[in-house]
């Protein structure tokens, strides 16, 4: 498994130990809102909607908070400001390409934020279109296989139109294309002994720059830090960090 997928995995690992509720389910709210209000408002019917809903509930956000988040995006329920989703693009140690997504009631605010936590950091912002030409959007599914070999499940998922697999131990991370990431979550769902434990459309870089340990260190700090901001949905680089600084914070 490359050091990019690890962190990934890595990361979804430890985020439901990790993650301030409260915060978290700001941000899930958020999303289910965007995506309600951007296509249908019955999560069947509307393929990002029910990405969100079902990240919402595998993140154990209770029933009438996912509802509501429904409720306000189509315009139903109560008033709310109305977000906007706006993405940065930014250079991290070592010269890492970093795409920054947030959704935000506040442009100004949310600018400030993510180049002041990038300067603090060690990064810089970059001008539109300088990173995202590297990223490509893709699904991405995190699934843990149980009682079976991780390997036939592997092929199987392959099988089902997967572009990518990765596998550590029990753990898969599944890359297929954007277009075809309903299709592949829907095969992948039905494969024996597979539990889904995330789904989302990601930014996957074509390309990767390795770091040393100190670059690896700074880089994962810098990504942290972005994502302590409360507009900041997600955070994608093309940094292939080393195994020594993947298993300080696998530890820590």
């Amino acid at each position: 498994m490359s050091g990019h997928s690890k962190w990934s995995t890595i990361k979804h690992k430890k985020g439901a130990a990790d993650a301030k509720r409260g915060q978290l389910f700001t941000r899930l709210s958020r999303e289910i809102m965007v995506a309600a209000r951007s296509g249908d408002s019955n999560p069947e019917m509307n393929f990002r909607l029910r990405l969100a809903v079902d990240n919402a509930r595998s993140n154990n956000m209770p029933k009438e908070n996912i509802q509501r988040a429904i409720e306000r995006g189509s315009g139903t329920g109560s008033s709310g400001n109305i977000l906007d989703e706006i993405t940065y693009e930014g250079y991290g140690p070592g010269g890492t390409g970093i795409i920054i997504q947030t959704l935000t009631d506040n442009k100004n605010r949310s600018a400030t934020d993510v180049r002041t936590k990038l300067t603090r950091n060690g990064g810089t912002l970059a001008q539109a279109g300088a990173v995202a030409w590297n990223f490509e959007s893709k699904g991405q599914i995190a699934v843990v296989v149980e009682g079976r070999d991780p390997e036939e499940v592997a092929l199987e998922i392959v099988d089902a139109g997967a572009e990518d697999v990765d596998i550590d131990d029990s753990q898969i991370s599944v890359t297929s294309s954007f277009d075809g990431f309903p299709r592949v979550q829907a095969a992948v769902e039905k494969i024996d002994g597979v539990k889904v434990e995330a789904a989302e459309i990601a930014m996957v870089p074509s390309s990767v720059v390795e770091l040393d340990n100190d670059k690896s260190r700074q880089t994962m700090r810098l990504i942290d830090a972005l994502e302590e901001i409360d507009d900041v949905q997600k955070v994608f680089s093309n940094a292939e960090f080393s195994e020594d600084a993947l298993t300080e914070y696998a530890q820590g």
